[in-house]
């Protein structure tokens, strides 16, 4: 699914809206993205798709919740890079997101460069 050499970016939302704007500020690196709309979808994706250098999962969704879509895959991919996104962002949220798995915290609106700098963190590790 792919290109060769060109890392795979999973961005897990299920708002359409924030999607898009997440894809438009992706678009900018040499990536492919994919785009699940839920936590199910996300495992399944993940199961699938092994070489996923990046999955930016969204913490409140129907069906699987964004905490248990990473519990579920670091379970099978301990070394799978997932960030966190959520515009719920209380105090806690962080401290409940790295407990689940994630390694690392963006708070919606997420602000382009931020999402630019945090992406190129973990694809380049």
């Amino acid at each position: 699914m792919s290109d060769n050499n060109k890392p795979l970016i999973l961005i897990v939302e299920d708002v359409e809206s924030n999607y898009l704007y997440l894809n438009a500020v992706l678009s900018k690196l040499d990536a492919t993205v994919e785009w699940v709309k839920n936590g199910i979808e996300a495992v399944d994706f993940a199961k699938a798709h092994p070489e996923t250098a990046l999955i930016l999962m969204d913490l409140q969704m129907p069906e699987m919740n964004g905490y248990d879509a990473t519990r579920e895959i670091k379970k099978i991919y301990p070394d799978m890079s997932i960030v966190a996104q959520t515009a719920f962002a209380m105090s806690d949220d962080r401290a409940k997101a790295i407990d689940a798995g994630c390694d690392d915290y963006l708070a919606k609106p997420i602000r382009s460069k931020d999402l630019i700098d945090t992406v190129n963190k973990y694809l380049n590790k």
